[in-house]
């Protein structure tokens, strides 16, 4: 997916010469965390953000300086501060060279932004113009979609089944000794994992397979043994690793 694929359009945008408190007043009536701030030519000069107001002179958390830090601080560190928490228009509150993203950027290159940069918002720009906003919300509304299409039970427990072994393959906490039978989209999972993230990974590995209608967990951790009922289909138990394979049951 792409940027432009999940961006917020119709974005509502404020002058840098406007008073902060019409741009509170914006942000509070369209429930908006972010407020991108364009010129009279229409370019993105800042954004305005939420926390751009968590320091401010009027609720009484301003910075409190002492002397021996105001001068470590140096006269420019602490003009700044003063602006952001005294400024009566947005230009002079807001985050100027805010960090954007083109529409055509692939969407992990957006999560490895906003995750790396600790952003809740980018602006999106087509050329040099803002053409949306992603935020964290979007994320949500993005991975909504693929979970509601989520295909159900086809019918086909041998095919359901290869799916699972092919998607445990692939990554490296796969279970050791791995033993899947599915009947009727069910699945019974067994073998030995290392710890108890490749346990639970292991679970929702099989639960993304298009098919699986639940998941039975008889896993269990290698510093344990597992229960002689289980005693994965009822042959003597040799190895993890060199568990004989079944008619409808090969090993990974």
């Amino acid at each position: 997916m792409r940027a432009h694929e999940i961006m917020s359009r119709g974005i509502v945008t404020i002058r840098p010469e406007a008073p902060i408190a019409d741009a509170i007043e914006l942000m509070l009536k369209h429930h908006i965390s972010g407020l991108p701030v364009v010129d009279s030519t229409g370019s993105l000069v800042g954004v305005l953000c939420e926390s751009d107001f968590v320091r401010r002179t009027e609720i009484g958390t301003g910075h409190e300086r002492n002397r021996l830090l105001a001068m470590l601080l140096g006269t420019e560190r602490l003009a700044g501060e003063f602006l952001k928490e005294h400024g009566r228009r947005v230009e002079q509150v807001m985050t100027r060279q805010p960090v954007t993203i083109n529409e055509h950027a692939p969407l992990e290159e957006v999560a490895d932004l906003m995750e790396r940069r600790h952003l809740n918002h980018v602006p999106v720009m087509r050329n040099d113009r803002i053409a949306g906003i992603i935020t964290r919300s979007d994320f949500l509304s993005a991975v909504a979609g693929p979970l509601s299409r989520a295909s159900s039970y086809s019918g086909d427990d041998n095919q359901v089944r290869r799916s699972i072994l092919a998607a445990l393959a692939r990554v490296p906490w796969h279970p050791v000794g791995l033993n899947v039978s599915v009947k009727d989209g069910a699945v019974v999972l067994r073998g030995a994992v290392k710890g108890e993230n490749a346990h639970r990974a292991a679970i929702v590995a099989c639960e993304n397979v298009p098919g699986v209608r639940g998941v039975t967990d008889r896993l269990c951790l290698q510093s344990t043994h597992p229960d002689p009922e289980d005693d994965y289909g009822g042959g003597d138990f040799v190895s993890l690793q060199m568990e004989p394979s079944m008619l409808d049951d090969e090993p990974l």
